[in-house]
């Protein structure tokens, strides 16, 4: 099954999402949670660039859904960062 995927034409949002997905990835292979909590601080870092992006439109759609990705990627980071505290 061929897979359609759509790219936002943002040279920020192409430089960011390389940087997302590897730690994205160091997350859901990292073992304790203290590991977990410090690259998901590190992807709130590398998501606050998107979402403070200067260049932003609201008007344009690739602008509306690198915010709503980036968006859901902050909040997936915070719940990480609060398991700490269960901890």
């Amino acid at each position: 099954m061929k897979e359609n995927k759509k790219k936002i034409n943002c040279s920020t949002f192409q430089k960011q999402e390389s940087e997302i997905k590897i730690l994205t990835n160091k997350i859901n292979k990292a073992k304790g949670i203290q590991v977990k909590v410090l690259y998901a601080e590190e992807l709130q870092k590398e998501v606050e660039v998107l979402l403070s992006c200067s260049d932003y439109d609201g008007k344009r759609l690739d602008c509306k859904n690198c915010r709503f990705i980036a968006n859901l990627r902050k909040k997936t980071a915070n719940l990480i960062i609060k398991t700490k505290e269960l901890g």
